[in-house]
């Protein structure tokens, strides 16, 4: 007789489907799941100029999710957009902009001390 171990994911008190004989990969598939959940979260925020069903973007969010290095390769050499706020004083300022200064600015480094 032999004895195999299975992985199950469990969501919500839902036991999926798929099962797993290895736990890391069964680890994978909740992170990827973790992460087409916020995604698919992300997209029904938005404000987007179409109209998607759940499904719809359900189905989106778990194709990017599982292409998730291919889709980070994608967007790696893109800057975020700069979106102007108003300041107290009247001016604008951007949260982009400042955060820009704020990784140019050099840090200052504690040389060590001479014994």
């Amino acid at each position: 007789m032999a004895v195999i171990t299975k992985y199950v994911v469990v969501r919500n008190g839902v036991e999926l489907d798929k099962e797993f004989l290895v736990k890391k990969d069964a680890d994978a598939y909740d992170k990827m799941l973790d992460a087409a959940e916020n995604l698919s979260a992300y997209i029904k925020a938005g404000e987007l100029s179409i109209d998607l069903d759940d499904d719809a973007i359900d189905a989106l969010s778990v194709f990017l999710a599982k292409n998730g290095p291919e889709v980070t390769r994608i967007l790696k050499g893109m800057k975020p957009t700069v979106t102007a706020t108003p300041k107290a004083d009247g001016g604008q300022t951007s949260d982009s902009a400042e955060v820009t200064a704020k990784k140019k600015a050099p840090a200052a480094k504690a040389k060590p001390k001479d014994k």
